[in-house]
């Protein structure tokens, strides 16, 4: 599942490489013809958001994730991100993926990105972060119910599309891994394997142009 993921998400990146070389001005794709400010001012100041996928077999996982953020320059955004998530863990009856036990969680926390364009419409990311997860697991052979609390650091790593204009807006999709084997993450199966984490999302700069 998770080589199927990888490869049509690759395939998605260079379709949308090549749509944008064919039909995007140059001047859409990163940065206005005018130079930004540089640093944190108010002028490379965006808001914006999320939408966080990750599945697996047995697991399911979605969340909205708002954002803050600064384009420090015309190629790194730096900034920090809230999240809520709501993840799921499919009971199996063959006992081969989990003893017949679902998992019902609500995850919230949050932590800070940086995205470097190393092209005008491709990009790198990395998002360490902390979450506190919610947990209630039904065992389905038995009936009985248990709930637990846990709390987990994350560092999501991973690559991505965007177009970007600076002092308008942007939006950009991210396939990511989390890089740390914690059994609590929200972005792990029950045994600490990372799961792919697909958010597309957009930025709104405060002061537009």
């Amino acid at each position: 599942m998770t080589r199927k993921v990888v490869f049509a998400f690759s395939f998605l990146l260079v379709c949308l490489a090549g749509m944008a070389q064919d039909h995007m001005p140059n001047r859409t794709y990163t940065y206005s013809d005018e130079a930004p400010a540089s640093g944190f001012s108010k002028e490379t100041l965006f808001l914006g958001g999320s939408l966080g996928l990750g599945f697996g077999s047995y697991n399911f996982d979605i969340g909205v994730n708002p954002e803050v953020g600064f384009s420090l320059n015309r190629w790194l955004d730096v900034g920090a991100v809230v999240n809520f998530n709501y993840s799921s863990i499919r009971a199996d009856p063959n006992f081969i993926y989990n003893p017949d036990v679902s998992s019902k969680q609500f995850t919230y926390g949050g932590g800070v990105f940086g995205r470097a364009y190393v092209l005008p419409f491709l990009f790198l990311t990395a998002q360490p972060e902390f979450n506190w997860t919610t947990i209630r697991e039904k065992d389905e052979t038995s009936g009985a119910t248990a709930n637990f609390n846990a709390n987990a650091p994350s560092l999501l790593l991973g690559v991505g599309y965007g177009r970007r204009v600076v002092g308008e807006s942007g939006f950009y999709i991210a396939l990511m891994f989390d890089a740390i084997s914690n059994k609590n993450s929200p972005y792990n199966d029950i045994y600490g394997h990372p799961l792919p984490v697909i958010r597309a999302g957009f930025d709104v700069f405060v002061h537009r142009r």
